[in-house]
Formats: structure tokens, sequence, C-alpha cells
């Protein structure tokens, strides 16, 4: 279905699209009714019966007083549910009930076979015998051989799984055990007993578990009993060769000892630097005066107070007395001996310094040696500590998995008997006295639903698969161009070329009669004269179109000239009945004079050009000035001048004739021509700048339409009116 803009579609657009595909959603609903109701009352019924247990994760205490919470394990009941329908189970069932190959017929596999049932394995036979290349003696032989391999209870067994259905009920610990069968009281017995069997085969896997635990741990209590003397022997032995006895005093305090030399060896390493720094500071340096930790010193700081004192008594002096005053040179001469005094302090500080570096050496050195002495006495401590340590776990290990395992083995032999699970039948499965399956009324409803809801998608996806144009607000919205007029089909008519004139009252007839009034007032000062009529491909009427068109218009008092501008497959000849040895191509040939060319039509207003002989040529001959001279004359002499064409999308013919045409005229054909086609008609009449004056939509099927006047043709045609057929 072409894409219409999204505010054009309404609802009534919707029920359009079904009202025409009714027949189709009709068809599809019948048919998936019908196949419901089928294989709903073919089907043999089944009878379904329900058994309540309850199952509960044991919880309770060991031997030890200890609980063992049952916690949430979402795990838990899926297993419990695969255990239900195990083939154990089932088979604890077959035996329980002393089922046989007797009991088949309960399954509904026997001799009471639906219909369904037969009809199913007919289709699997047929299919079977399609993608097979055996033969079916080899395919009966291979399953005759299939079935000696398996064992009548194994038969059974695959017969109960397949109708086991376990269920748990939603917050709650009951799970409902269901069993369906052709025979209700042996659906019951099934599901009844499937709960019995599974709770003796609960008690027999826990007993057998047991069992191989109990002699597992026992061997295995007995190895480990024979480790605990061999690590006993073995810590003996070394205790006494290595005096273990003081050994654990001795490795405590060793490293007591290592960390207090390692704190004084740090710091006899920190000031062993900061002394080294020192003395090579006060090396470095000219006067080491300058450094803090000589010019700190007391000593000096004092001599320096001296010197300062002595410097300022000689410059009091030195205003009363010469240099050569006994005063003067005395104070001069005490000045000098401090001077000396300060240089003799600052190299005994200096040489102090020196002295603590080499003191610091030393007691760094000692502490050093001392230390890989007490870390060599600690390691071979700790390699004897180590192998003591390692023989005593071993022994405490030992003996603490042998006691466990001799206590999990009592404790075992005590509560083999507990179960793991604890199954309660909550409610016994009753004989149920209405068929589970199928539903009859369920059945039939959703048949009803699925078909008209099928249908119904069916309809639209017909609908969206069929891309040809189909009514006139579609066309328009998509192709761009408007519709001008709609012809509707005539069944049974040989002729409908005459339609106009054999039956002026058809719906036909009135659509081409339509067609002329929105051409002739399509504009109210200069309506189109001169009309090319074209399709897009051959079979669409437009030579039914044109005839009709140059009919109505020379009923309505206009002077017209119809033109076959067909030069290769020309048809209005023969649709009435001309002579068609002289026409339009000898006069494009120029071995004619146009106006002894003309004949004459059915009406007097009415006049028929011919196409004349096929020539080898006809685009050059209709590209010629002389096509275009005839136009113009023809086109003064008549009111109106028609010309039918070949097909847009076969040859070049029409694109050349619509430039000397004041419009053309796109024949469609309903249901028929894609809007594809129709589009790329269309493009190419603008490609070459001809003026299109609008579509005309043929064969419209009015029963199937979907205007809001069919049902006015549809009327007319009751009341003994026109005989709707087929535009050929």
């Amino acid at each position: 279905m072409p894409i219409i803009p999204q505010e054009n579609v309404h609802l009534r657009d919707y029920l359009r699209v079904l009202k025409k595909r009714r027949a189709v959603t009709g068809i599809f609903f019948l048919v998936t009714f019908l196949f419901v109701v089928f294989f709903t009352f073919t089907t043999t019924p089944q009878y379904k019966a329900s058994t309540k247990v309850m199952l509960e994760k044991d919880g309770g205490a060991g031997l030890t007083g200890n609980y063992r919470s049952s916690s949430f394990d979402p795990g838990f009941y899926q297993t419990q549910f695969q255990l239900i329908k195990s083939r154990p189970v089932a088979l604890r069932v077959v035996n329980l009930l002393s089922l046989d190959e007797n009991s088949m017929e309960f399954f509904g596999s026997g001799s009471e076979k639906s219909l369904s049932s037969e009809i199913k394995n007919k289709v699997a036979g047929f299919l079977s015998g399609l993608f097979s290349n055996s033969s079916e003696g080899d395919q009966e032989g291979i399953a005759e051989e299939e079935k000696a391999k398996t064992s009548p209870e194994d038969r059974m067994v695959n017969a109960i799984l397949p109708n086991l259905i376990v269920q748990p009920i939603a917050e709650s610990r009951i799970v409902v055990i269901s069993f369906t069968s052709p025979h209700p009281e042996f659906a019951a017995l099934i599901a009844n007993t499937t709960a019995k069997a599974y709770i003796e085969e609960t008690l027999n896997m826990k007993m057998e578990g047991t069992r191989r635990t109990l002699e597992w741990m026992t061997k295995k209590a007995e190895a480990e009993r024979l480790k605990l003397e061999k690590s006993e022997k073995a810590l003996h032995a070394y205790m006494k060769a290595n005096d273990i006895v003081t050994l654990e005093n001795r490795v405590t305090g060793t490293p007591e000892e290592i960390s207090e030399i390692s704190t004084q060896l740090v710091r006899a390493e920190s000031e062993r630097k900061r002394l080294e720094a020192l003395y090579y500071k006060v090396k470095r340096v000219r006067s080491p005066e300058t450094v803090s930790a000589v010019a700190s010193d007391p000593s000096l700081s004092a001599l320096r107070s001296q010197i300062v004192t002595a410097e300022k008594n000689i410059m009091e002096l030195s205003g009363k007395y010469g240099k050569k005053h006994p005063v003067m040179e005395k104070a001069l001469g005490d000045l000098t001996i401090l001077k000396m005094k300060k240089e003799q302090e600052i190299e005994r500080i200096v040489e102090s310094i020196k002295n603590e570096y080499e003191l610091a050496q030393s007691t760094e050195r000692s502490l050093r040696g001392q230390m890989e002495q007490t870390k060599g006495e600690a390691h071979l401590l700790n390699e004897k500590f180590v192998q003591y340590g390692a023989l005593k776990r071993e022994l405490d290990t030992n003996r603490q998995l042998y006691d466990a395992l001799m206590l999990r083995i009592k404790e075992q032999s005590i509560t083999e008997e507990n179960n793991p699970v604890n199954v309660l039948i909550v409610e016994e499965a009753q004989v149920p006295r209405v068929p589970s399956k199928p539903l009859k009324a369920l059945n039939l409803s959703l048949g009803m639903v699925l078909g008209l809801l099928g249908g119904v998608a069916f309809a639209f996806f017909v609908e969206y698969l069929d891309n040809s144009v189909k009514n006139p607000e579609e066309a328009e919205a998509v192709l761009g161009a408007p519709v001008l007029g709609m012809v509707s089909r005539c069944r049974g008519k040989q002729n409908v070329e005459e339609i106009v004139l054999k039956e002026p009252l058809s719906g036909t007839a009135e659509g081409y009669k339509a067609l002329r009034s929105t051409l002739l007032l399509s504009s109210a000062d200069s309506p189109p004269r001169r009309i090319l009529v074209t399709s897009s491909t051959v079979g669409e009427g437009k030579s039914t179109t044109a005839v009709n068109l140059a009919t109505v218009l020379a009923q309505s008092e206009n002077r017209v000239v119809l033109i076959d501008g067909d030069l290769r497959k020309p048809r209005l000849h023969k649709i009435f009945g001309l002579n068609n040895r002289q026409g339009l191509s000898n006069f494009l040939a120029g071995a004619s004079p146009g106006n002894h060319l003309l004949q004459q039509g059915p009406l007097p207003n009415l006049m028929i050009l011919t196409s004349g002989p096929i020539p080898p040529n006809p685009s050059e001959l209709l590209m010629s000035k002389r096509m275009k001279k005839l136009i113009e004359s023809l086109g003064q002499e008549f009111d109106m001048v028609i010309c039918d064409s070949p097909p847009l999308l076969s040859v070049s013919d029409p694109a050349i004739l619509s430039r000397i045409f004041d419009g053309s005229l796109l024949v469609i054909l309903a249901h028929k021509t894609t809007y594809e086609l129709a589009g790329r008609s269309l493009k190419a009449l603008h490609d070459v700048n001809a003026r299109v004056l609008g579509l005309v939509l043929n064969g419209v099927n009015v029963r199937k339409a979907d205007y809001y006047y069919s049902d006015y043709y549809v009327a007319h045609k009751k009341e003994g009116g026109f005989s709707p057929g087929i535009l050929k």
C-alpha cells in the first residue's frame, strides 16, 4: 500500500480497507475456525487428576545439638520437581502398579485411537516419506528392531513421563502432581502412586547415600588414625633431639633483643651521620668559627666578648694616647693574646668534633656486629622452631580431623533413617469427571478471535502488498496529479468503445461525460482544446478513453477531430471500421494533403484521422514540422482535437507528441496499474516539460469501489440499467 501523509488517514480509511477485503477476511476466518473445530471435536478427551503434596527441606538438629537451618535455597524445589519427573520414580510407579503391555491402552496409545491421531500419523508418514531415502519396509524394520531393544518397563516409563506434570503453587510449599490420561480412574491412580513412589525414592536415595558415606568415612578414619600416630612419633623424636623444652622461651626473647639492638643501632647511625656531616663541614670552610656548632661553644663566646671589650678599650685610648704610648702598647698586646687564645680554642673545638665523630663510628660498628651475631642466633632458633611448629600443627590437624570423623561416623550411624526432605501428602487425587482438554468452549472462542484478528491482519497485509492505484484520493496524494475522471468497469461488452452511443445512461457513459465536464470547465478563459491521451502500458484503456471522450465532446455540439497517433499498433480504423490505406503517416511523409485524409465518424461533428500504413520511422515522422503544422491547422478548424498515442513506457512517441498539444491525459487502469508505473509515466512527461492535465481512473469496479457514489451505480444496475464490464 502506498504511503499516504499521516494527517489524511482516518478511521474510515481502515473501515474502507476491511469492506473492500471482506472476502479475504471471511475466508481466513472460516478456514481458521473450521480448522479449530475439526481438531477440537476429533481429539480424544483427556482427564487430569492431581495430587497435592507439601515439600519442606529437613532442618532438624544433629547429634551434637547444632540446629541446621533450612535457609532459602532456590535450587531445592527445582531439584525436587526434576526428581518427581525422573525415570527412577516412574519406574517405581510401574513396579508398584505392576503395569505391563496390556496397560498401554490407558495412555491413549492402544487400539482406541482418535481420528485426529490417525490424521496426524498419516501426515507424519507422508512427510517422512518425502524427506527420507529409505523405503517403507526399511523404516518398519528399524522401528521393530528399536522396539525389540526396549524393555516393557522402559516403554511404560516413556508413556508415563510425557503426561506427568509438576506445578508449584505460588507463595506456598504445596506442589501439585498431575497426570493426564483418556481414562479418569487411571489418571487418579498414577497421580497418587507417583507421590508415594517419590517418597520411597527419596528414602531409598538417602539410605543408599548414607551407606556409602559411612563406608567412605570409616576408611578415611582408619587412614587418619595411622597418620596421627605417625605425626606424634615424629614430634616426640624431634623434641628429644633438639632439646626443645627451653626453645620457646629463647625464641620469644631473641626478637626483643634484636629490637633493642636495632633501636640502638639506628640511634648510633644517626649520631654518626650528624657528626660526620659536622666534621666535614668544619674542614671545608676557611673559618670554622662560622659553623654554628663551633660558634655556639661557651668558651669561644667568652673570648669573643673579651676581644670586643679590648677593641672598644683601644678605640677609647687611641683618642688620648698615641701608638707608642705604654698604655696603648699594653692594650694592643692584650688584644693580640686574646686573638691567639681564640684561634687555639677553635682548633680545640674542631679536634673535639673529630674525636666525637670517630667514637660514633666505632660505636656503630660495634652495634652492627652485635646485630649480625644476634640475627644469626635467631635464624638458627627459627629453623628449629619452624620445624617444631610444622610437626606440632600436623599433629593437631590430624587429631582434629580424626576426632571429627569419629564424631560424624557415630552421628551418621544414628541419624541414617532421617529423610532430608519432609514430604506430606496434603490431598490425594480424585477421579476427574470432566475432561481437562480439549476445552471446547475455550478453543472455539480462541478460534473465532484468532480467525477474526488473523483475517483482519491478513486483509491489511494484502492491501499493503497491493501497490496498484485504487481510488482518486490516494492517487492524488501519492502521484501529485489531479484525477479528472473515473470510468466504471463494463462486463460482457464486446464494443466498449461504443458504450457512449449505445448505452448513454450507463455508469460508464456518465464517467466519460463527467470527464468532458471537467475538461471544459477546468478553465473559464481557455480550456484545453488539443488533448493527447496516453497510458503507462498497453491494455489500460487509452484508445477506448480517447474514442469515448471524442464522442461525448461531439455530442455537446463541439466540432471534434480524433487522431490515431499510434503509428506502431493503430486501432481507431478497426474500432470505426474505416479504410486505413491513407492516413496520418501519408501526410507526415508528404505523400498526401491533410484535408483529404479525414473520415466521417459516427456523429456529424466527429471526424477521424486514422494512422495510415505503419511507417518504418514513426518517431522521426512525429517529430517533423509537418506534424506540428497539422495540429495547428486542425486546432483552427475544429473545436477539440483528441489524439490517441502509444504507451509512454514502451516508446518515446507520446513524449514527442505531448510537446505540441495543450495537455496530456494519463489513463490508469484501476487495481492493475501500479504507482511505480504511473509515477514513471508522469516523470517522462515532466522531463519533456509537457503539461499534464490530470489522470483518468479507468475500469473502476463499482461493487468493490470505496467511493460514496458506488451505491448509486449498483442501484442503477438493479433497476435495469447498464451491465458493468471490463474496458479493453
